[in-house]
């Protein structure tokens, strides 16, 4: 069996696993490549670097455990998603919105904005807050909108600087800033557009983080989803390598352990080259975005023409 037979076969299993579609072809693939419009983000910015590098795949963990902490965003979750039965179905419309808003055109971004709206209208409810309070509330509220919005803006930039080999273009303050524009869609205007706006606005959280026996239910099935037993240790590593990069008193609440990231770090940086290198540098998603954006007049040859922005 030739390497490019391997490669196909191991990148429709990986793509499978994130997508739920059986064929490997994300189903949001169409979206992406549709009409000649720009988007959000061009191939040489921050967010675009970021999301489609594998790093991803260890900030998406993170981003799920510091979502855990918080009482109202963990009982959104537990009472009206389907976490349970249909983990990676949840987790492949995570995938579908981060992938859709990084590299579709405005328009598809803004129907999938209407689409996740709609899903948050549907989510309400009641929490107890840290101090054991009642809490009435909307997923739609900008309070735990905010709370979402910085877990993974924080968990995809430390993660990309920890376990990625390709720099960031203007470093922490610019991804933070351009990822910004993202959340505008959903009604979230006011949140973090500097690494220091952002370290200030997770200490301000802090006093609201909890756990739970509830807040270590999901947690174990973070830390042991449905994955097919071959996907297992890879998985399970990476759940190490997520919980590395938390801030040691998120370590602390969560109970596992404190991994040291001096020694995860260049195991993990390998273990995703590994990935990397098995399922081969194909990206669809990338390509048809790139494609789009030729078509919008907005790249040459494979280069951002700058003068047409």
């Amino acid at each position: 069996m030739s390497n490019n037979v391997v490669q196909r076969y191991l990148s429709k299993r990986f793509r499978m696993l994130l997508t739920g579609d059986p064929d490997g072809v994300p189903p949001w693939l169409e979206e992406v490549a549709t009409s000649d419009a720009p988007g959000l983000y061009l191939p040489d910015e921050a967010p675009w670097i970021a999301h489609a590098d594998l790093a991803t795949l260890v900030g998406g963990i993170r981003a799920l455990l510091m979502q855990a902490l918080h009482p109202g965003s963990l009982t959104g979750v537990r009472s009206h998603s389907r976490y349970k039965t249909d983990l990676l179905g949840r987790l492949s419309g995570t995938i579908r919105w981060l992938t859709m808003t990084t590299f579709a055109s405005t328009e598809s971004v803004a129907g999938e904005a209407d689409r996740v709206n709609k899903m948050h209208a549907r989510v309400k409810g009641t929490y107890k807050n840290s101090s054991g309070k009642a809490i009435d509330y909307k997923a739609a509220d900008p309070h735990l909108l905010r709370w979402v919005h910085i877990a993974f803006m924080d968990s995809f930039l430390r993660c990309h600087q920890n376990y990625s080999r390709r720099p960031l273009p203007g470093g922490a303050d610019e991804y933070i800033r351009l990822w910004s524009k993202s959340v505008i869609p959903l009604g979230l205007t006011e949140v973090p557009m500097s690494e220091a706006e952002l370290l200030s606005e997770l200490e301000r959280f802090r006093p609201e983080l909890i756990v739970t026996e509830e807040t270590l239910e999901v947690i174990r099935l973070i830390k042991n989803p449905p994955l097919p037993k071959t996907s297992l240790p890879a998985y399970h590593f990476l759940f190490k390598a997520a919980l590395a990069t938390l801030p040691r008193e998120y370590q602390e609440m969560i109970g596992l352990g404190h991994p040291s990231i001096k020694i995860i770090r260049p195991v993990t940086k390998n273990l995703l080259r590994l990935i990397h290198l098995g399922i081969g540098t194909e990206s669809p998603i990338e390509e048809a975005a790139i494609a789009r954006l030729h078509r919008a007049g907005l790249m040459k040859d494979g280069k951002v023409i700058r003068d047409s922005i």
